[in-house]
């Protein structure tokens, strides 16, 4: 199994930037995809971003040319640099994991998840 623990949330005034990392545990990291998910009050959750083991990325319409996912797989860790950011990113931002390479974007392909990390963008 894996293993997630998010990091990095805090507060932030819009327009300004915030960097998030997961780090993974439990299983080879380099063959796992990884996800970044958010949730508002009140609203669903959403895609964000996806970085497959091969490091291709996907990134939702929302936060296209404002968030970067990256890996760093000799430290077993996702990241999640957020800038520009506004008031509708605040949000718990999520990790996830798919051990089995999914092609789908859908929070229901991840199979392990972290506890979340809270974004808030103030203005």
């Amino acid at each position: 199994q894996v293993q997630l623990v998010e990091s990095g949330g805090g507060l932030v005034q819009t327009g300004g930037s915030l960097s998030l990392s997961c780090a993974v545990s439990g299983r080879t990291f380099s063959s796992v995809r990884m996800g970044w998910f958010r949730q508002a009050p009140g609203k669903e959750r959403e895609f964000v971003a996806l970085i497959s083991r091969n490091g291709g990325t996907y990134y939702a319409d929302s936060v296209k040319g404002r968030f970067t996912i990256s890996r760093d797989n000799a430290k077993n860790t996702v990241y999640l640099k957020m800038n520009n950011l506004k008031p509708e990113d605040t949000a718990v931002y999520y990790c996830a994991a798919d051990v089995h390479d999914s092609s789908s974007l859908s929070a229901d392909a991840m199979e392990y998840w972290g506890k979340g990390t809270l974004v808030t963008v103030s203005s």
